[in-house]
C-alpha cells in the first residue's frame, strides 16, 4: 500500500472514531438518556387535556472489582467471587396533570417532579474456603481437615430519593 493511501486511511478512521466519539458523549456525560411519552395524539384526537409525562432513564456504569486478598491461613483467597460495584441513577420522572379549576383561579395544574437520583450498588459476591488448611510444618508439610465454609455477601444498594409536589399555572 502506497504512503499516500495509507495516509488517507489513517484520516478517514481518526475521522469516524471522533464523529462516533462526539454522537456517544452527550449520554454518557449526562448519566441518563430523557425519554419523552408522547400523548400530543391522543389529546388532539379527544380534545381533552392530557397529562404531561417525561422520563430519564439510567445508564448504570460498572465499576472495577476488589480484587482477591489473601490471608494466612487459608488456601482460598478473601473475594473469590468479588463484588462489582455498578453506579449509575435511578430514572427520574416529571408529572403534570390537569385539574381545570379544581383548586380555585390560577391553580389548574398539579406537577410531580422527581429528579433522577445517584445509585451505588454492590452486587452479590461470594467467600469460600477449602476444606483444607494450610500446610503444617509440625506435621511434615501435610494439611489437616477442616470444616469447608461457604459464605454469600449481600448486595448492597444505596440512594437519596428526592421529589417536588406543586400546582399552579397550565402550560
Amino acid at each position: 500500500m502506497k504512503p499516500t493511501t495509507r495516509g488517507t486511511l489513517a484520516v478517514v478512521v481518526a475521522g469516524v472514531a471522533v464523529a462516533v466519539g462526539a454522537a456517544a458523549t452527550p449520554a454518557v456525560a449526562a448519566g441518563g438518556v430523557p425519554v419523552p411519552v408522547p400523548l400530543d395524539g391522543v389529546e388532539k384526537s379527544l380534545g381533552v387535556q392530557m397529562p404531561k409525562l417525561g422520563m430519564e432513564l439510567p445508564l448504570l456504569v460498572p465499576g472495577v472489582p476488589e480484587g482477591p486478598r489473601y490471608v494466612e491461613g487459608r488456601l482460598i483467597p478473601e473475594g473469590a467471587l468479588p463484588q462489582v460495584p455498578m453506579n449509575g441513577k435511578l430514572p427520574g420522572v416529571g408529572l403534570g396533570v390537569p385539574l381545570p379549576r379544581a383548586l380555585g383561579a390560577g391553580f389548574d395544574h398539579v406537577g410531580v417532579d422527581i429528579p433522577a437520583s445517584d445509585l451505588r450498588t454492590l452486587t452479590p459476591g461470594l467467600e469460600l474456603d477449602a476444606p483444607l488448611s494450610a500446610p503444617d510444618p509440625q506435621h511434615y508439610g501435610v494439611p489437616h481437615l477442616k470444616m469447608p465454609q461457604v459464605g454469600v455477601l449481600a448486595p448492597v444498594l444505596q440512594t437519596v430519593l428526592g421529589g417536588d409536589l406543586g400546582a399552579g399555572p397550565g402550560k
